[in-house]
């Protein structure tokens, strides 16, 4: 997704102009009981997104209770008074739409694609359940039971996934983002009805969403019809969301997981980094769209740094990349990774990209390159603009965490002044702490 819609503002960059460029040219307005509403025209079919945004993730959960945020977001398809568990699914399916819902670190949204015609039947369904959740416990404990199943086949399962969390508990040694958004097995088991209804009275109220509408319809038409939805819910006393915040790194960490089902090994390796929302360590906002950058000239693609002296140039990988989370609310994380080629070992793979980073630390990026990547995602904004649902995602997750629709619209300007020495220089006060966790996935002996 970050890439996806810093290829979206670097095509209005360059198309536009910077000093007028926009992504999307949504409309805004607030409803009298605080609710955000963003609309984002978007004529191509006709088709309408809706998506509602809570400011209210898994890192907001207190200790003890992981993976609240996403149980709740399970439950809220259990009913209300007027609609009966699971019909809220089954009345979208009957207008010819489909529904689902995702929870993250810092929010929690529910989407539906619908045809036009169909958008009140939808806001009407969204509405309610906003206000009028009714939890059965005949409905909560077989939910709690689909939850701990999910964690087994995304997480327990799967060797990946299972070091991923390893690592970021290692990452973040006091900030919740170092749990996982799924919960531990332990606690998931102790979740009640009651600690649901605690978590969905706390959080979910208007004037802590944001709605957004995008696709084939008009701002006028959305106002009259959030209006009459979800003007009548009333606002609610939303406490302010505290953290525990991450002490400065001091030391180089390493994590290891050996399975039996590994047969590919992977390397890995994560440093702390400010985020759009947050600094840290000296480093602040202001430095994000500079690492967004760097992101994809070590390992944004084909032609980036780590693909091609690694994969190509060396044949030592069978993949490489390069990710940065610069959509957090709090301090992030900037990510190196790569899987050695049959016969190359990890340590091998390791050394080489040292290696390499310590020479690009030491080189930098030089112009060329950065135009370069500027371009590659100016070549990619095109399947962005095309889909309703990227802009809707865009202002939703920006939202709930920190910025506002005029931030996500003046990236195109923002991208544009960014220079060489500022992407480099970045880099440089991120890549150079030694304070990192580097993670190995290896097949276990005898496998």
């Amino acid at each position: 997704m970050r890439r996806f819609l810093a290829a979206a503002c670097c095509l209005a960059a360059l198309s536009a102009g910077a000093a007028n460029a926009q992504v999307f040219s949504p409309q805004t307005f607030e409803l009298a009981n605080g609710l955000q509403v963003v609309v984002v025209e978007n004529r191509r079919a006709p088709v309408v997104v809706q998506m509602v945004w809570y400011k209210a993730g898994s890192a907001d959960e207190v200790q003890g209770k992981s993976g609240l945020a996403h149980f709740l977001e399970h439950l809220m398809f259990k009913g209300t008074q007027s609609v009966p568990p699971g019909e809220f699914s089954r009345r979208v399916a009957r207008v010819g739409g489909r529904d689902n819902a995702f929870t993250s670190f810092d929010y929690t949204a529910y989407f539906q694609n619908v045809a036009r015609d169909r958008l009140e039947t939808v806001m009407q369904l969204e509405a309610d359940r906003m206000a009028n959740l009714v939890l059965a416990d005949a409905e909560v404990a077989p939910e709690r039971d689909v939850i701990v199943e999910e964690r087994r086949q995304v997480v327990d399962q799967r060797p990946a996934s299972k070091l991923r969390e390893q690592s970021s508990a290692a990452l973040f040694l006091n900030h919740p983002y170092g749990r996982p958004i799924i919960g531990f097995e332990h606690e998931m088991r102790g979740l009640t009805r009651q600690d649901a209804l605690d978590w969905y009275a706390k959080w979910y109220a208007p004037n802590n969403a944001m709605l957004v509408i995008a696709g084939d319809v008009s701002a006028a038409e959305v106002r009259v019809l959030a209006e009459r939805h979800y003007g009548p819910i009333p606002r609610k006393a939303v406490p302010a969301r505290v953290r525990a915040q991450e002490p400065p790194p001091i030391a180089a960490r390493r994590v290891e997981l050996r399975d039996t089902r590994v047969r590919q090994p992977s390397w890995s390796r994560a440093w702390m980094a400010p985020s759009h929302a947050a600094s840290f360590a000296g480093l602040g906002p202001e430095h994000a769209d500079a690492l967004d950058l760097a992101a994809e000239l070590l390992g944004g693609g084909a032609t980036s740094r780590l693909v091609r002296a690694l994969v190509h140039d060396k044949s030592l990988a069978t993949g490489a990349a390069a990710a940065y989370d610069s959509g957090a609310l709090d301090p992030t994380a900037f990510y190196v990774f790569a899987s050695p080629r049959q016969g190359v070992a990890v340590a091998t793979l390791e050394a080489a990209i040292d290696d390499l980073l310590a020479e690009t630390l030491a080189a930098g990026f030089a112009d060329d390159d950065v135009a370069l990547a500027k371009t590659r995602l100016a070549d990619q904004a095109v399947l962005v603009r095309d889909s309703a649902q990227a802009g809707a995602r865009a202002f939703g997750s920006a939202f709930a965490t920190g910025r506002d629709v005029a931030y996500v619209e003046s990236w195109p300007q923002r991208l544009a002044a960014v220079t060489t020495a500022q992407v480099n220089a970045a880099l440089r006060a991120v890549l150079s702490s030694e304070a990192h966790v580097t993670s190995i996935l290896l097949p276990k002996p005898g496998s």
